[in-house]
């Protein structure tokens, strides 16, 4: 979808803060605050904003420990993909998971308190999964970049 430049300044300032209030984003936008309204509620409405959240410190809130884990299923047939997708959705220690070409079928990204957390999580969840195969992972040591803001 192609946006113009007020657009793209909106979008800009909605992902480094949407706590603002409408009157901060407009005077940032340098836009009426009935413009800046009016644009938040076509870009929901055309599914470019999908949702309002509040980051939190990973570490403020007990879930300092980041893997990346590289998934293998069994096989690829349509059961075990969903199965796998199912399983997945139901862990909220799993903050994202992706489908990816090369030697692993999924890359996930999993947030626990510390490496015990890790290896119950793993040995409990995945590796007793009738879908996984198997699990390579990788403890993240430093984060040298985090973002959830996309480049417009």
């Amino acid at each position: 979808m192609k946006y113009s430049s007020s657009e793209k300044t909106l979008l800009r300032e909605l992902q480094r803060d949407c706590s603002q209030s409408l009157a901060q984003i407009a005077e940032r936008c340098g836009m009426a605050q009935s413009t800046v309204w009016r644009k938040i509620q076509d870009l929901e409405a055309s599914g470019t904003i999908v949702g309002r959240v509040a980051l939190l410190s990973p570490a403020h809130v007990g879930c300092k420990l980041t893997v990346l884990a590289a998934i293998t299923l069994r096989d690829h047939a349509e059961t075990t993909v969903s199965g796998f997708a199912t399983l997945i959705a139901g862990h909220p220690e799993v903050v994202e998971c992706l489908a990816t070409s090369g030697a692993a079928d999924y890359q996930m990204k999993v947030r626990v308190a510390d490496v015990e957390a890790y290896e119950h999580f793993m040995t409990n969840t995945l590796l007793r999964s009738p879908f996984v195969r198997e699990v390579q992972s990788s403890f993240v040591l430093k984060e040298l970049k985090s973002t959830t803001e996309l480049p417009l």
